[in-house]
This record gives structure tokens, sequence and C-alpha cells, in this order.
């Protein structure tokens, strides 16, 4: 059972950037239920997507991992033998709460939790590569180099899943997915400060793309097939296979 999210409950003098620190680990499962549209389906599907593309012997990674429920919904479907999950996050305080989870489930399929800056990670003989709202929060001069790096990791036919927050280039359907958003999160029980202040710590370190702006890299890059597989509101998910 995870503790409530109410880090952003009471007034804040100074709203400081958002950051996944101890205090966003603690309550994270629950801040991200209460927060992202379809979060649920979305892990759910990756592992179905990682039961499907998974081939033997090969390389699993779960770039920017958090407390690891990509990782474990993809453990729990991969039957193929000789494969092993990297699951990669930068925040300490993340990876120290991934391990836990990690080692509550037995499993035949390996999985190694690393701490580190998904940048620097060596992608190398993949057939599934996630990356479950992550891309979004890295500067967008660093995001084609990355995804370059998986396209090269990943073997013919292998899989890399996407998703994010999109923004939406008519301003009127922009506004209108932001207020159903919104309209999620007062359901889910989030004061109209708590989505006012989380609003303003956010929108300096994630940026979101637009769905053609994905489509244009992965083209670019050279990817055989793309296509969003999942969209609710302004928050989706991709697939892109080589």
């Amino acid at each position: 059972m995870s503790n409530k999210d109410n880090i952003f409950s009471a007034p804040i003098d100074k709203i400081g950037d958002f950051t996944f620190d101890e205090r966003v680990a603690e309550v994270f499962p629950d801040m991200i239920q209460r927060s992202v549209p379809g979060y649920s389906n979305i892990i759910s599907a990756i592992g179905m997507l990682a039961e499907r593309f998974a081939k033997p012997n090969t390389n699993i990674y779960d770039l920017g991992c958090s407390l690891g429920a990509a990782t474990l919904s993809m453990r729990r479907h991969i039957e193929q033998e000789g494969c092993k999950i990297f699951a990669i996050d930068n925040s300490s305080a993340m990876v120290e709460r991934c391990k836990l989870h990690i080692n509550a489930y037995r499993s035949d399929t390996p999985v190694e939790v690393i701490e580190a800056d998904i940048r620097d990670i060596e992608i190398q003989d993949a057939s599934v590569v996630v990356l479950n709202f992550t891309l979004q929060f890295l500067s967008p001069d660093d995001r084609f180099a990355l995804l370059s790096k998986i396209y090269a990791g990943l073997r013919p036919g292998g899989i890399l899943i996407l998703s994010e927050k999109y923004v939406f280039e008519n301003s009127t359907a922009h506004e209108l997915l932001i207020d159903l958003h919104h309209d999620f999160k007062r359901a889910n029980g989030y004061s109209e400060l708590e989505i006012s202040q989380k609003r303003n710590a956010i929108e300096n370190v994630m940026r979101p793309d637009s769905i053609a702006d994905h489509k244009q890299r992965f083209a670019q890059i050279g990817f055989s097939s793309y296509e969003v597989w999942f969209q609710c509101f302004n928050f989706g998910s991709m697939f892109a296979i080589k």
C-alpha cells in the first residue's frame, strides 16, 4: 500500500522544479495513478507487447524505470529463455525502492536494477526497450541521440515502447485536452491548489512533444513501423519497430 500524494496540498512560498526525490518516491504509485489517465492500461499492455516481441537470449531495457512497474509487467509476461531485463533510473530513491519491488517477486527472468543516467547506458542486443514517461524529462537536444542509440542497439524486428504526455498543434484541441486532464485529477481528489502548484513545479522539467514530432523522429532514425497504440486525453503510448 503506497502513501497518499499530498506533496502540493499546502501552499508553497517558492515552488522549485519537480524532482524525483525521496518524497516523490514515497508517494509515486498514488501520484501516477491519480495523475496519468490510462496508466494501468499502459503498464498491462507493456507486458503483453514484451511477451510478443521478446526474443530468446536478448536484453530488455526499462529506461527511467522509477519503481519498476513496467519491468514487473514485462517479467510476468516474458516466457522466452535467456532474456535479461535492465531497469535503469538516475534517482537513488527510486532505485532503492525498485530493488525491493523486484526482489519481492520470483521469476525465471533476471532483472538488474542500475542507478545511472539513461543517456550513458549502452543498448546492446535488445529485443524490447521501454521509455515509459521518461523521454519528456530529457533535454530536447538529447532525445534524438538517445532514440538513435536505442535503434542501433535493437535487433531487427525489435520494439521501442514510448509513453509520453503530448502537446497538440491546434490550440483549441490542446486546451480542451489539458482541461480534461485537470478534470481527471479533480475526480481523483486533487485540489485546485495541488493541480496549480504541481503544474508550476513541473513545467520547466517536463517538455512534451507532439505526436507528429515523435513520428518524424522515428522516420528520420529509420524505424520501419510506428504508431500511437493508446491515448487518453493528452497522454498516450506509441510503438516503433525496427
